[in-house]
C-alpha cells in the first residue's frame, strides 16, 4: 500500500517531476492543482449505462440508490489512499454531471469527468452524413468541435445547460480495426486536445502504435496521449514502444480476470519491465471498474485494487516505494493537468 505522503492532503509525491508543477486539472467542482490529486484511478466509471438501455422496461435508475452505492465505493477508495478518480465513460454512458458534484462534495474524492465518445458502435446516426450514399461520418474536425467545446464551455447536462469543464477526452476504436468513424473520432480528439490543452485517452482497436500515430499526426504532443487498454494480450508486447514515443501506457484493467486481458502477476512483471527500461514517467494504472453498472453486467472490483491488491505486487518485484507512489500519482497529474495550448 501506498504511505501516507500520497494520501489526499498529503505531499502527492513528486507530480511536480513529471511535469505538472503548477497547473491545474480540471474537476467537477472546478480547477484542482494537480499536484494536490493524491492516488488517481485514471480509467474508471461511475454510473455507467449503455446507451438506450435508460428506456429499457426492466431497467431502473433509482438516483437515491445509485448516489448511495457509488459513494460507499468512494468512501472505500478514500479509506485506501485515493484522492482522485475519472468517470471515463465519456458523453453517452450515464455521465451525470449533478450525480457526480454530489459525490465529490459528500466524499471528498476529486472526480474528473470526461467528453468523447466510441467506438462507432456505440454512436447512432446523428453522427453520420447522411446526404451522401453510403453515409459518411462527420468529418474529425466537426468532432474536434463537439469536445473542445464541452472542455472550453462546459459539458452539456440534456436539456438543461451547460456545467463544469471535461478534464479528459476519451475516444475508443472497434476491436478487430478501425472504421472510417473511429477514425474520424481519433482525429477529432486530437485536434480537441492540441486546441484545449486538456489530454487525449485513447482505447485503441487493432494495432496500438498505428493508432498512436494516426492521433500524432493531428499535432498533439505525445505526452498528452495515454493509450489505454495495454494491458490487453494482444497489445502488451508494443506496450514498451508506445512509451519509446512518449505517450503514456496505460495498463487498466487491474483486478480483471478476463482471459483477453493480462493477470495481475502478468500485469506487475510489465510494469517492472517498463521501468527497468527507464519508462517510469510513462506508466499509468487503473481498473476500468464500474461502479454501478445498468445494461451491462455488474462489476464488483474495487477502485482501491490499485492500492491494495496490486500495488503490492509490484512491492514483491523489488519495485521501490517511491517509483509506485509515483506511478500512482505524479503520472495521472501531469497527464491531467492542463496544458496551456
Amino acid at each position: 500500500m501506498v504511505d501516507e505522503e500520497a494520501r489526499p492532503g498529503g505531499h502527492a509525491g513528486e507530480a511536480g517531476d513529471a511535469g505538472s508543477a503548477g497547473r491545474a486539472v480540471r474537476t467537477v467542482l472546478g480547477p484542482v492543482a494537480a499536484d494536490e490529486l493524491g492516488v488517481v484511478a485514471v480509467h474508471e466509471a461511475l454510473l455507467s449505462v449503455v446507451p438506450g438501455a435508460q428506456y429499457a422496461y426492466d431497467i431502473v435508475i433509482d438516483r437515491a440508490e445509485v448516489f448511495e452505492r457509488l459513494a460507499e465505493k468512494l468512501r472505500a477508495f478514500q479509506a485506501a489512499g485515493g484522492g482522485a478518480i475519472v468517470d471515463a465513460t465519456g458523453m453517452f454512458h450515464g455521465r451525470d454531471l449533478p450525480l457526480l458534484e454530489a459525490l465529490s462534495r459528500a466524499t471528498g474524492v476529486h472526480i474528473v469527468a470526461s467528453t468523447g465518445m466510441g467506438p462507432e458502435e456505440n454512436l447512432g446516426g446523428y453522427f453520420l452524413t447522411p446526404q451522401t450514399n453510403p453515409p459518411t461520418p462527420w468529418p474529425a474536425e466537426r468532432f474536434a468541435d463537439l469536445f473542445a467545446e464541452e472542455v472550453t464551455a462546459g459539458m452539456v447536462v440534456p436539456r438543461v445547460e451547460r456545467r463544469g469543464s471535461a478534464g479528459l477526452i476519451v475516444t475508443a476504436g472497434t476491436r478487430g480495426g478501425l472504421t472510417p468513424t473511429d477514425e474520424s473520432l481519433f482525429r477529432g480528439a486530437a485536434l480537441a486536445g492540441a486546441r484545449t490543452g486538456v489530454a487525449v485517452s485513447i482505447g485503441f482497436g487493432a494495432d496500438p502504435l498505428a493508432e498512436l500515430e494516426l492521433v500524432l499526426a493531428e499535432g498533439i504532443d505525445p505526452s498528452r496521449v495515454v493509450m489505454g487498454g495495454m494491458d490487453r494480450r494482444d497489445a502488451a508486447g508494443q506496450a514498451m514502444a508506445v512509451a519509446d514515443r512518449g505517450s503514456f501506457v496505460a495498463l487498466d484493467h487491474v483486478g480483471s480476470e478476463d482471459p483477453a486481458h493480462l493477470n495481475d502477476e502478468e500485469r506487475a512483471d510489465l510494469v517492472a519491465r517498463l521501468l527497468a527500461a527507464g519508462h517510469r514517467d510513462r506508466v499509468i494504472l487503473s481498473s476500468n471498474a464500474i461502479g454501478v453498472a445498468k445494461g451491462l453486467p455488474d462489476d464488483d472490483r474495487p477502485y482501491e485494487g490499485i492500492l491494495t491488491g496490486f500495488a503490492p505486487l509490484l512491492a514483491e518485484r523489488g519495485v521501490a516505494e517511491s517509483d509506485i507512489r509515483h506511478i500512482l500519482t505524479a503520472n495521472p497529474a501531469a497527464l491531467l493537468a492542463v496544458k496551456e495550448a
